[in-house]
């Protein structure tokens, strides 16, 4: 028989809180799955960069935007929004912040190299 794993983020396996915003972890085999809530305000570079002493985000993203949007700023210079309904693939380097007045929400898939990565800021 097959192995099945049910989850639920109303039960998360660990709950990271931050200014202005939280990440709730849910691990199923070799995967972490996580669902970012930021509230409206939050800038990576003011609310988790600034603690951890970095001007951008080293962490690769691949996910989906559940609500709303944000901009993400690359170190290269380009500028982009995502918005509710689309997967993305982010590279390392780069600053992000909501945009509106309403929560944005979206979950990442994450390796186990990519979750250790996001351990440390």
């Amino acid at each position: 028989m097959l192995e099945v794993i049910l989850k639920r983020f109303e039960k998360p396996d660990e709950i990271r809180t931050f200014e202005k915003g939280r990440f709730e972890v849910v691990r199923l085999g070799g995967m972490t799955i996580g669902r970012v809530t930021c509230e409206p305000g939050w800038k990576w570079s003011a609310h988790a960069g600034r603690a951890a002493g970095a001007k951008s985000c080293a962490v690769e993203h691949v996910g989906m935007v559940f609500s709303v949007r944000a901009t993400e700023a690359m170190d290269d210079g380009c500028v982009f929004d995502i918005k509710a309904g689309e997967v993305l693939y982010i590279a390392p380097g780069h600053d992000s912040w909501v945009v509106g007045d309403e929560p944005y929400v979206s979950l990442h898939f994450l390796g186990a190299d990519a979750y250790a990565s996001a351990e440390k800021g």
